[in-house]
């Protein structure tokens, strides 16, 4: 269902509250414009939100209650959060948030910590087989609470530094879609925050004093490619400021002709012909020379 334009545009996604901050309200108009274009938000979704403590779960949570405020229609909204028995885990201030602001939440507790440990040998890197886990979980909580959407807090460099990573080690052009359909077809996963910058969700955090919680698992690993990836976009947005707003858009302008997936290719020509792009009439080739060559060979 495609929101109403008047709607983006006249309703509190620009007159916000004077409470907010500016900052905030373009954040709200940046995730409103993101649902409506990708169909993120629809009438009657139970979307449970996950809340990991950090900063990217707790500016999403903040920001689509303040969404949610201003939509056309009604949606519910969950916060589930996942005590992984980590060590010096402490989630108390996450618990005293969310009942300040009364959100409707729930947080579970499972010991992934030592599956994770126990599993993988020293150095290897934790985040692959912790999110496995964690992502069972919270699809078992999902469908005991009656949600039909998951929330992930995925940013724009998240999506670019995955882009690259399968680019760079993996051999396959493959980002974080907006929106997909779990492989069992029970959940639709949304992605919210997926053109916000993480420079804005940090100085949202800092605004809104989140009580972020530390990750201990991987958040203590050094020299992942992750790492490095960012690093490296940080070097090149160095000389070109509009580094990641371009590599966004290209991610959303894709030439299926000019790559070399023959399948994508097929998909492409097979098209439907209201998707195909309007035919553009070519302007006659201008003669600048007369080609003719200087020394010839052979027969």
């Amino acid at each position: 269902m495609a929101w109403p334009v008047r709607w983006l545009k006249s309703r509190g996604m620009v007159r916000a509250s004077m409470k907010q901050s500016r900052l905030e309200q373009r954040l709200q108009r940046q995730i409103a414009q993101t649902s409506a274009d990708y169909q993120l938000l629809e009438p009657g979704d139970r979307i449970m939100v996950a809340l990991s403590g950090g900063k990217d779960s707790y500016g999403m949570l903040h920001l689509l209650h303040g969404v949610k405020a201003r939509m056309p229609f009604s949606i519910e909204l969950v916060a589930v959060h996942l005590d992984q028995q980590q060590p010096g885990y402490d989630g108390a201030p996450l618990r005293a948030w969310l009942e300040a602001r009364g959100y409707p939440f729930e947080i579970l507790s499972e010991d992934t910590y030592s599956v994770v440990v126990s599993h993988l040998e020293p150095g290897a890197t934790y985040c692959s087989l912790c999110s496995r886990l964690r992502r069972g979980i919270l699809y078992t909580a999902a469908e005991r609470l009656g949600c039909n959407k998951i929330a992930l807090g995925h940013h724009r460099e998240d999506t670019l530094e995955t882009f690259l990573l399968n680019l760079f080690y993996s051999g396959r052009l493959q980002a974080m879609p907006a929106r997909y359909t779990t492989d069992d077809g029970r959940f639709q996963v949304i992605r919210p925050l997926i053109e916000c910058a993480e420079a804005d969700l940090v100085a949202l955090a800092a605004e809104q004093e989140f009580p972020i919680l530390p990750c201990n698992l991987c958040g203590s690993q050094e020299g992942l490619k992750r790492e490095a990836i960012g690093e490296l976009l940080v070097q090149l947005e160095a000389s070109n400021p509009q580094l990641k707003s371009v590599m966004l858009h290209a991610l959303q302008n894709v030439r299926p002709t000019h790559l070399l997936d023959r399948e994508v290719k097929a998909a492409w020509d097979a098209r439907p012909a209201e998707i195909r792009p309007r035919p553009v009439e070519a302007a006659p080739t201008r003669r600048h020379a007369r080609a003719l060559p200087v020394l010839s060979g052979g027969e």
